[in-house]
């Protein structure tokens, strides 16, 4: 019986489908290798069952839970076994003792938001904690940015359930006896009864010494603590099933404080001074990293920080406000840091930011400082924090002298830096390079006291490297101790104990396109990656933000897998699967592979990973590169030619409209001929106006844009949604626009965007569409005439697509410059101020594309002051184009809404303005809620009609 039947046998979820196999083949690391099979337990007995079958078939068992491990330690060629979809519960929260009893499936903000009533806390605080495991968390000994206060994961376990490598089942409490008495945790006593000088030396020495087992619990004056030396030997040792955890309280107060010094040297110098102050959190910076977010999302992503070419991030908390204040002020104060500038951050929203970019460091630094990819493997070494300083001096010119860039960031209070690294990992020698560099590296950690890891591991990353910190008895002793509780060397192999090479099974970006191209060319520029495919679908690391499930108003990313909870739905997943699709390995090298398309399927093309993902993965603009070319001179699904070319339909149609608004209506009517047309029988279809914006504006004395005719024009670009179906939109934003003293000028002649040909991968007519677009545009764009959309999603074509579509068409570049928004462009208007809307309550959905490509702050700012009481919503409508009217996708787009969307607008008073400027989110509001939502211009326009 071949091991997937088995297991089904077992009546266990098992998948090893390809597509499956791919999007499990690698986690956050450099490392990849397809699983056999993935398993998805329900329950400690599942999972229980699942090794016990494992076993028996002499298959290696790895487990998993949010796949973020950047050392390669989620990653096995047996049995992966997934326990974050459903082996997910708080079982039980003790207020009065302050414990929470999980599943080792549980996300590290799940458990948060189940103590938060209690006015309690889980302690770590990775930068991944919206979506990594608190098994995962046990698994590393995660640490997070306020260890400084809350201690490691291995200070706050109190007690674990599972069963060893053997299949003993084991319960251990911290500080306690034994609940269930098992030989191997007697035989790890005995071990460390039998080398006590060697623990006492070579163990514990500082707080981020995480590499290896942690021997040091073992010690007599510690309990010879089974439970906590557990933690953080990478599932090498154990599997736990449950997991009991301090909860300590949340304190009423925090302050950030921000030091701005000369270099990320200095700023490693001062944190040990730091420490003084007694902080929550001490966390450094380099400006190296700041400038690569510019870069990307522009100078308002990165608030205004101090003097500096890096800086600590401070962070003093208690329960007493002005004590608070007080330790901020000494802080910012405190000469003998040796600061050029510090300042007391009291906005809370700044404060949150600029913990984001800290959060996002990881994927931030997914791009070096020289604009080449950048990847982890040497992630998170820790010295005794007194040696900082001068170690990121020396590690500095260990990355120089290897023709590298770098930009450090990490937990300087602690001694851990974390970095990602411009490795050459498309040479065909990259393996020599990585060997040398890492080699170097872990020779100069070594020299300074130090851990190859401070918080991830040492997985298939960096365990080779383990004799360079430890002796020879000591690597002797971790292999007793493997020995003891995993004889057959099943659980996680090649980690720690026999490790496996650290130039094995690494994922290249391969550089070969997949052959059924047939000397085609791309169809994007892809210009952020060099014309290359590779390194376009490799900007993937696997941080695993799109796993991020309850995020906040400001995210998106990733609707489908909000929906889903399926990896191959994430926006790692799909990327997983297309690397594989160019490999060549697991999914055939083909741009028709089913593999590919079972991935992309449900991909809403969003854009929401394109400004979410930190490292900018866009995969609404891969999955349109995947269907030019896989039916690229094909037949082509039949909503292809109905909702990707719907423009042209709909100007047919204005040719009789009184017919054609009757058709609609019938055709409402007539689930048959909705299927016909590739539409779900449950979607409602629009129907056009009695006129269009062009008729209306003919009407009212709209004229063609003419240099040198008007003054003080703004060129209203009115796209085919606004023009057929919501003309009185186009007519708010020119009563807007006449009352910021503009005068509207039109196009010469109506002009498309191709936003529904790019949508569905037509993008040789895209582009045709597109030259004609700035062919009319252009001339007012060279004369400096703001162009204004209406539509977020076909304003971003402008801003974006058609960079990529058009890259060496000066006319583009001039076009897409001269776009604005309605929010933008008034934000900038000297002497307009909005209409009073300090009576407004503004429950926001802002459009996908909208917040992706031009971001909505503008928007917000806008509203705020104005005077509008303004709720934004978070995620994705759900509707995101032709994505929800197609067949097949009517569940998920249902689902997309009710995860963020629908719960809002139930919750909304009556009186509240629901803002919605996309046409996919007005009629994804009316069709699932019945409810009426409206554009900025209309409620400026209604506002100021209001005034008068």
């Amino acid at each position: 019986m071949s091991l997937p039947v088995a297991l089904r046998s077992a009546g266990l979820e098992v998948r090893d489908d390809a597509t499956t196999r791919a999007a499990y083949s690698s986690d956050a690391s450099l490392y990849r290798v397809p699983p056999a099979v993935v398993v998805f337990p329900r329950s400690a007995e599942e999972l229980t069952t699942a090794y016990a079958v494992a076993r028996d078939a002499g298959a290696t068992f790895t487990t998993r839970g949010a796949g973020t491990s950047v050392a390669g330690n989620a990653v096995g060629p047996g049995v992966v076994a997934d326990l974050s979809r459903h082996f997910n519960r708080v079982l039980e929260i003790d207020a009065e003792a302050g414990t929470a009893r999980v599943e080792p499936g549980v996300v590290q903000d799940q458990l948060q938001r189940a103590a938060a009533p209690y006015g309690l806390r889980f302690g770590p605080d990775p930068s991944t904690s919206t979506r990594c495991t608190i098994g995962g968390m046990i698994g590393n000994n995660a640490c997070g940015s306020r260890s400084l206060g809350y201690g490691r994961t291995a200070d706050n376990v109190l007690a674990l359930r599972g069963f060893f490598g053997t299949t003993t089942e084991f319960a251990v409490v911290s500080e306690s006896d034994d609940a269930i008495a098992s030989a191997e945790a007697t035989a790890l006593r005995a071990l460390a009864a039998a080398c006590l000088a060697l623990i006492r030396t070579q163990f514990g020495r500082f707080g981020r010494q995480v590499s290896g087992y942690a021997m040091e619990h073992l010690l007599p004056e510690r309990g010879a603590d089974v439970a906590r030396f557990l933690v953080g030997s990478e599932g090498t040792l154990g599997v736990v099933t449950e997991a009991t955890v301090r909860l300590v309280p949340d304190p009423a107060h925090r302050r950030m404080i921000a030091l701005g010094f000369a270099d990320i040297v200095a700023a490693g110098t001062a944190a040990p001074a730091v420490l003084a102050h007694r902080p929550t959190a001490c966390e450094g910076l380099d400006a190296r990293l700041t400038d690569v977010l510019r870069d990307r999302r522009g100078a308002d992503a990165v608030p205004d920080l101090p003097r500096g070419g890096a800086w600590l991030f401070v962070e003093v908390s208690g329960d007493d406000a002005a004590e608070v204040e007080a330790r901020a002020s000494a802080v910012a104060a405190d000469s003998a840091l040796g600061a050029v500038d510090s300042r007391v951050v009291t906005s809370a929203a700044e404060t949150a930011q600029l913990w984001r970019i800290r959060a996002d460091g990881a994927g931030l630094a997914g791009r070096s400082p020289a604009g080449e990819p950048a990847w982890p493997g040497w992630e998170d070494a820790a010295v005794p924090p007194e040696r900082l300083g001068d170690y990121l001096r020396d590690f500095d010119e260990l990355v120089a002298s290897h023709g590298l860039t770098s930009a450090p960031f990490g937990h300087f209070g602690d001694g851990c830096m974390h970095v990602r690294l411009d490795l050459p990992l498309q040479r065909p020698d990259a393996g020599t390079v990585l060997r040398s560099f890492m080699t170097d590296a872990a020779e100069l950690v070594g020299r300074y006291g130090g851990s190859l890891s401070g918080e991830h591991g040492d997985g298939r990353a960096r365990s080779e490297l383990l004799p360079h910190m430890y002796d020879a008895e000591s690597l002797a002793l971790f292999a007793a101790v493997k020995r003891v509780c995993d004889p057959e060397n099943l659980l996680n192999p090649g980690v720690l104990v026999d490790p496996a090479p650290i130039d094995a099974d690494l994922r290249f970006p391969a550089p070969a396109a997949p052959a059924s191209t047939r000397g085609r060319q791309l169809a994007l520029a892809w210009a952020s990656d060099g014309g290359d495919l590779s390194q376009a679908v490799h900007r993937c690391t696997g941080v695993g933000k799109c796993r991020a499930v309850g995020t906040g108003p400001d995210a998106v990313m990733c609707p489908s897998y909000q929906a889903t909870r399926e990896e191959k739905d994430s926006t790692r997943g799909r990327s997983r699967v297309l690397q594989e699709m160019i490999n060549g390995t697991v999914v055939q090298p083909d741009w028709r592979a089913p593999e590919v398309h079972e991935a992309l399927d449900l991909c809403l093309s969003c854009k929401g990973c394109l400004s979410d993902c930190p490292t900018g993965v866009d995969m609404a603009s891969l999955k349109s590169e995947v269907l030019q070319q896989a039916y690229a001179g094909r037949r082509r699904p039949v909503s292809h030619y109905t909702l990707g070319r719907l423009p042209q339909w709909l100007r047919l149609a204005r040719r009789t409209p009184r017919v054609s608004r009757l058709a609609m209506r019938f055709g409402d009517r007539v689930g048959l001929a909705k299927r016909m047309a590739g539409v779900d029988p449950r979607r409602s279809i629009p129907v056009i106006g009695p006129v269009s914006f062009a008729e209306w504006a003919t009407e009212h004395g709209l004229r063609p844009y003419l240099p040198g005719v008007t003054d003080n024009p703004a060129l209203l670009w009115v796209d085919t949604f606004t023009d057929q179906f919501t003309p009185e939109i186009g007519a708010a934003m020119v009563t807007v626009l006449r009352d910021a003293g503009y005068q509207p000028v039109l196009p010469p002649r109506s002009v498309c965007c191709g936003l529904t040909l790019i949508s569905t991968g037509q993008l040789d007519a895209a582009k045709a569409t597109l030259r004609a677009l700035v062919s009319t545009l252009a001339p007012a764009a060279n004369d400096g005439v703001p162009i204004v959309g209406v539509e977020p999603s076909c304003t971003a074509v402008l801003r974006h697509d058609l960079r990529e579509l058009l890259p060496a068409d000066a006319g583009a570049r001039a076009v897409a410059d001269a776009t604005a928004t309605l929010a933008e462009l008034l934000s900038r208007t000297k002497g307009w101020q909005p209409p009073d809307l300090s009576r407004t309550r503004v429950i926001a959905q802002p459009h996908c594309h909208h917040h992706a490509v031009m971001n909505w702050a503008a928007d917000e700012q806008l509203l705020r002051a104005a005077g509008a009481d303004v709720t934004r919503v978070g995620g994705c409508c759900g509707l995101a184009g032709n994505f929800g009217v197609e067949q097949g996708h009517y569940e998920v787009s249902v689902a997309v809404a009710e995860t963020h969307l629908l719960p809002a607008v139930r919750a909304a008073q009556a009186g509240d303005v629901i803002l919605a400027d996309g046409f996919s989110c007005r009629t994804q509001l009316h069709d699932l809620a019945g409810a009426d939502g409206i554009h900025l211009a209309q409620l400026l326009a209604r506002s100021a009609d209001n005034a008068r």
